[in-house]
């Protein structure tokens, strides 16, 4: 009956009006007819889809935490999350909870990467595993194969995922420094290593070696913007923004504003604000004079151009861990030294509390965007 009265609606129309609902009510639509089922399974309807929901304005906020449940035990949560209006955030969808990862104490510093047409990556740097939030499809990945000699050890500083719109794939990128093990009894410098995973083809290759800034680990710091992963690193006591385009694989460094001073007093962070590429400077978490500092936060006008760095906000914010992402170029989240979610508002200066933890310094924040992007071989959550 379904079929019938689909089979009678012009497709385009039918396409017109899928694409403008949820994924979950899409998903469930697929299931009433066999035109609905190979029209929403279909590669082009999943672009059209992907092309609609990039142009749109309403976001999800994606929220991972570590929850303790025994001794030395820790389970990860994924929740997603939508805003109403200034008064805080409401769950959209349940829970995810995401499986072969660690489980130890470890596990609160799972890296959460992304988001990527609609598809985020959860790893804990040797297992990674490819997720569709939205269809809850899943993929674990192959562990890279790269390792490193007899008394050496290898160290993974940073990562990334996203989309190479030339070679029309997704690819993640885990940037490694090898060193002797242990590491304090080797006084020469440390080999830099870059694996690249590549989804097509499901297989992992190490780029020729090249000797990079030494990475500076940070929890707001890896973001992909303008299809090149950025990260933090020093030159000689010097900090900088350490980029690699995904397309071409070469990496660049970009300079911090001409005030910044690298010391132990401030921590940076990354994330977008209004499209364009926003520095967060804000005080150690352990300083004594934490509530007598700032918060600076950086623009970057015009990307790639160092001297385009202007100073948008001085703000001072109650004592936080780090932060976590902007959300509608207007709401920073933060988490706080207790373990609490928490906003402050760039228009109103309001800072709020929000009713939202997790196990202190296991919480990442991702803004995003529904899609139906498959994942290859992928499983249901």
């Amino acid at each position: 009956m379904v079929g019938g009265i689909i089979k009678a609606i012009p497709e385009d129309v039918v396409i017109y009006v899928l694409i403008r609902l949820p994924v979950k009510s899409i998903m469930r639509f697929k299931c009433t007819s066999k035109t609905l089922y190979i029209l929403i399974r279909s590669t082009s309807f999943s672009n059209i889809h992907l092309n609609h929901t990039t142009t749109l304005q309403d976001e999800l906020i994606l929220f991972k935490r570590s929850f303790k449940e025994e001794a030395n035990q820790f389970k990860n949560v994924i929740s997603f999350l939508f805003g109403v209006d200034d008064v805080g955030f409401d769950p959209f969808l349940p829970d995810l909870e995401v499986p072969h990862l660690t489980t130890d104490y470890g596990s609160i510093f799972h890296q959460l990467i992304g988001p990527c047409h609609g598809l985020i990556a959860l790893t804990d740097t040797i297992t990674t595993i490819l997720i569709n939030p939205a269809t809850r499809n899943f993929r674990l990945l192959p562990p890279s194969p790269f390792g490193c000699p007899n008394g050496y050890h290898r160290s993974v500083e940073a990562l990334g995922f996203g989309f190479d719109s030339i070679a029309n794939d997704y690819k993640i990128v885990r940037l490694s420094e090898v060193f002797w093990d242990p590491l304090y009894d080797y006084p020469g410098p440390r080999e830099s290593k870059v694996d690249i995973y590549d989804l097509s083809i499901d297989s992992w290759r190490e780029l020729d070696s090249e000797q990079l800034p030494l990475i500076y680990w940070v929890p707001c710091a890896e973001t992909f913007y303008k299809e090149a992963f950025h990260w933090f690193g020093t030159i000689d006591l010097s900090m900088v923004i350490l980029c690699f385009d995904v397309s071409t694989e070469i990496f660049r460094n970009m300079k911090m504003p001409r005030t910044f001073i690298f010391d132990n007093a401030q921590y940076p962070g990354l994330v977008i604000l209004s499209e364009s590429l926003t520095l967060i400077c804000y005080p150690n978490p352990i300083s004594i004079d934490h509530i007598q500092e700032v918060t600076r936060i950086w623009v970057m006008k015009e990307y790639g151009v160092s001297e385009s760095w202007i100073l948008k906000d001085t703000i001072r914010l109650p004592p936080i861990e780090y932060p976590l992402d902007i959300w509608k170029n207007n709401l920073l989240l933060f988490q706080s030294k207790s373990g609490l979610l928490i906003s402050y508002n760039l228009k109103s200066d309001e800072v709020k509390e929000l009713k939202l933890n997790g196990f202190p310094g296991s919480m990442s924040v991702k803004v995003y965007k529904e899609s139906l992007t498959s994942i290859p071989r992928g499983l249901k959550l």
